[in-house]
């Protein structure tokens, strides 16, 4: 899948088996406990159809309830344990690479919204792989 010029990247490395990470990673049983970037923020519910053609959703919003919004859309490459891409229903996509080894290394690359700072979104997506990491790392 082939990325906008403004796409933007967020990488981590986690010390834990490439199975293990890319379970977590699909599991809405997990997403709910890492999927967030501030701890004023939660997913309070996931989807996850990880699949080619399948759908996610992630409803995602601050843990006072003032604002909430879903963050969906549709895989398009699924390689277990080494990469996903999809796109989301606002047209954006995303390619995530999942390489193996000790530790495992994440690379997000995606589009980033117009409306939105880019150092801004860049920073949540960060903050979601850290989230991530200390969640898998935690376990």
């Amino acid at each position: 899948m082939k990325l906008k010029d403004n796409a933007q990247t967020a990488t981590v490395e986690i010390n834990s088996p490439i199975e293990k990470v890319w379970e977590i990673w699909h599991n809405p049983a997990d997403i709910i406990h890492w999927n967030t970037f501030s701890p004023d923020w939660h997913t309070s519910h996931a989807e996850n159809d990880p699949q080619p053609g399948g759908r996610f959703l992630f409803v995602m919003g601050l843990k006072d309830g003032s604002f909430s919004f879903n963050f969906e859309g549709i895989y398009k490459d699924v390689i277990p344990n080494q990469l996903l891409t999809y796109t989301l229903d606002d047209g954006r996509s995303s390619v995530i690479k999942f390489i193996a080894g000790n530790p495992v290394t994440i690379t997000e690359s995606f589009e980033p919204q117009d409306n939105d700072p880019v150092e801004d979104q860049q920073g949540a997506r960060q903050a979601v792989l850290n989230n991530l990491k200390a969640y898998i790392e935690g376990k």
